[in-house]
């Protein structure tokens, strides 16, 4: 049994405003170390429930986050950026059983701590075939087009609220209560950590393959704070405005939908001047 982890950093325990997450930051360096237990916890509660294999997928900003020579010694690292599913890298070979969704926020426009959709503004909403997509609910479509089960979400309580969407049937753990954007009731890291542990452990009776699930066409909306943004990234073959902020574009595999969506998000973010937007 391989398990592969997504580990995300809004939703990690104790973190509620921007510099928790910022690399560099002194906030970050302390908050890392409590993403770090996070991970860590879901990794022992992995091998504790059978597993074989656990790959930690890096899916925070420089994807250079989390303290390798804290986790446990069996688990496997991929760590840094320019990876081709960027947060689900490693779902698409074939021989992972089931996917968690570490650390995960809710998305743009919607409630939750740091809630966003790749970039941390600029983008105000995202809609997959019609309906809101977070970072989770994009995800999930590109693991189930590889047949892996999402089987276990950790973030805020909007998160996993989230989760009961695109994967009703996997664990999930609350690390904190949304109270606003920036703010939040958090759990101590012990408290966490023994949580997030039971949970894998109890979530591995989930990691079973299933038929890929081709459910194309898939339609991606984005809309984005400023008109120039939408312009600039129509230079992506395929994406269209629909609106002033709005652009739209359609793929038949997830797989597609997420690289495209990973373009439309760099070129938008390289288009953004400071201040300004």
């Amino acid at each position: 049994m391989k398990i592969l982890i997504s580990a995300d950093m809004e939703g990690a325990t104790g973190v509620t405003w921007p510099a928790d997450v910022r690399p560099g930051a002194p906030e970050w360096q302390r908050c890392r170390e409590m993403f770090t237990s996070d991970v860590d916890a879901a990794v022992r509660g992995f091998f504790d429930g059978g597993a074989d294999q656990v790959l930690i997928n890096e899916a925070h900003a420089t994807m250079r986050n989390l303290l390798l020579e804290r986790l446990d010694e069996r688990v496997d690292m991929l760590t840094g950026r320019h990876k081709d599913l960027s947060m689900v890298e490693g779902v698409q070979y074939g021989d992972v059983d089931g996917i968690a969704f570490l650390g995960y926020h809710g998305g743009a426009g919607m409630e939750g701590v740091l809630a966003h959709t790749y970039l941390a503004n600029t983008i105000t909403g995202v809609w997959l075939n019609g309906v809101r997509a977070s970072e989770g609910l994009l995800n999930a479509h590109v693991a189930a087009e590889f047949g892996v089960p999402v089987i276990l979400v950790t973030g805020d309580d909007i998160t996993c609220e989230d989760a009961l969407g695109y994967a009703p049937e996997a664990h999930k753990v609350a690390v904190k209560d949304h109270v606003s954007r920036y703010a939040a009731i958090c759990r101590t890291p012990a408290r966490t950590a023994a949580d997030i542990r039971t949970a894998a452990r109890a979530a591995t009776a989930l990691a079973v393959r299933h038929a890929p699930v081709h459910a194309g066409p898939h339609t991606v909306a984005v809309e984005f704070d400023a008109e120039h943004l939408a312009a600039a990234v129509t230079v992506v073959p395929g994406v269209a405005r629909t609106g002033e902020r709005k652009i739209a574009y359609t793929a038949e595999r997830m797989y597609d939908a997420i690289r495209v969506f990973k373009a439309v998000t760099t070129i938008a973010a390289s288009a953004m001047e400071e201040n300004y937007g």
